[in-house]
């Protein structure tokens, strides 16, 4: 039997059936600290945009942000983002675990740089590469 997710004790239902000032509280100082001082236009406009989708039952199509900084709370769960990470837009499903966590966590803004192949003339060792 697989184990139920849980969050200071909570279960996703009364997470979800939480008030934001008493979920704010359970989460660690930093992201307490970003929900007490009230969201950014920015965020409010994702929150509306989150509670339109919920209400329309349109969970298929993602919700496309730049709003990296935002904290994800219990109402997100379940609903597939869009994060903008600087170029182009990642997709991300927001499970139970990732509650507390911020969305620019899971876009990340660099990649592993993969050099190829030297061209013709880019050192003298490189002349005697055989060409495709």
């Amino acid at each position: 039997m697989p184990k139920k997710f849980t969050f200071m004790n909570y279960s996703i239902e009364e997470l979800q059936k939480l008030p934001l000032d008493d979920f704010a509280k359970l989460l660690p100082a930093r992201q307490r600290r970003s929900l007490a001082r009230g969201l950014t236009p920015r965020e409010k406009k994702l929150i509306e945009r989150i509670r339109k989708a919920r209400k329309a039952e349109k969970i298929d199509a993602p919700i496309r942000t730049h709003c990296r900084e935002m904290v994800i709370l219990p109402e997100m769960v379940g609903l597939k983002f869009a994060i903008h990470n600087g170029k182009e837009f990642i997709m991300i499903e927001v499970k139970p675990e990732m509650i507390g966590h911020r969305l620019g966590e899971f876009s990340q803004t660099r990649k592993k740089v993969t050099h190829g192949t030297p061209g013709l003339g880019a050192t003298r060792s490189s002349l005697y590469i055989p060409l495709k």
